[in-house]
């Protein structure tokens, strides 16, 4: 499956290729083979960015219940951020660190209402760079799970990554796992929960938007 975002570029790159095969015509076989295939790969990896696989949770686990990935790619922080207005008090913040190469499209991490959406111009630092969620670019959206627990999620540009797109408003009724929205080439999201919310999973761990689960919701944790 292709994520509908992409349908735009894949297009445009689509038609650069049949241009490309329209103007070298004149050329000698061997240099128009050569730029044929480099543009057909080039249309390939544009196909491949915006590949959008279905996901599901693991047989056992319930969407209520969990906290999974919005996003593939590779964690690179855990760390408790102090008080956090949405949250309500003290908070801890993972990060998600897409490359290139991972699956873009970007997904809610819990079932719940939301209660936020806000969206902040910034820099386009590189997306590893611990000051990225605070100065560059992005999307926040905040969630209430049916337990009370308040979570926050961002899409955060980076250096390659010059657009975020989401499709989500204040009030919308949501289920963890959701597809709501991509960013494009290379970037990061993070997760704001409360302190006492326990995370299963590790810095270095890679996981997948949709099927991952980061952690359990408990009814003792009310935000």
């Amino acid at each position: 499956m292709i994520a509908r975002e992409g349908f735009a570029t894949i297009g445009i790159v689509g038609l650069l290729v049949v241009a490309i095969f329209l103007v070298t015509t004149s050329l000698s076989p061997i240099p128009r083979i050569i730029i044929l295939v480099l543009a057909i790969d080039l249309l390939t990896l544009v196909v491949f960015f915006f590949r959008d696989p279905d996901r599901s949770l693991p047989e056992h686990e319930e969407a209520s219940q969990v906290l999974v990935a919005p996003a593939d790619g590779k964690i690179i922080e855990i760390i408790d951020v102090g008080e956090v207005e949405y949250i309500g008090g003290p908070a801890r913040k993972l990060s998600i660190f897409l490359s290139i190469f991972d699956v873009h499209v970007n997904r809610v991490p819990a079932s719940g209402f939301i209660e936020r959406v806000d969206y902040y111009p910034g820099q386009y630092l590189v997306a590893w760079h611990p000051k990225s969620s605070e100065l560059n670019e992005r999307a926040e959206f905040g969630l209430k799970h049916p337990s009370g627990t308040k979570i926050l999620f961002r899409q955060i540009t980076g250096f390659l990554a010059r657009r975020i797109v989401y499709r989500l408003n204040n009030g919308d009724e949501v289920t963890a796992g959701d597809r709501f929205g991509i960013m494009k080439f290379g970037s990061r999201m993070d997760i704001v929960v409360p302190a006492d919310f326990q995370f299963n999973v590790s810095v270095g761990d890679r996981v997948y938007g949709g099927s991952s689960v980061l952690g359990h919701f408990t009814a003792n944790q009310d935000g």
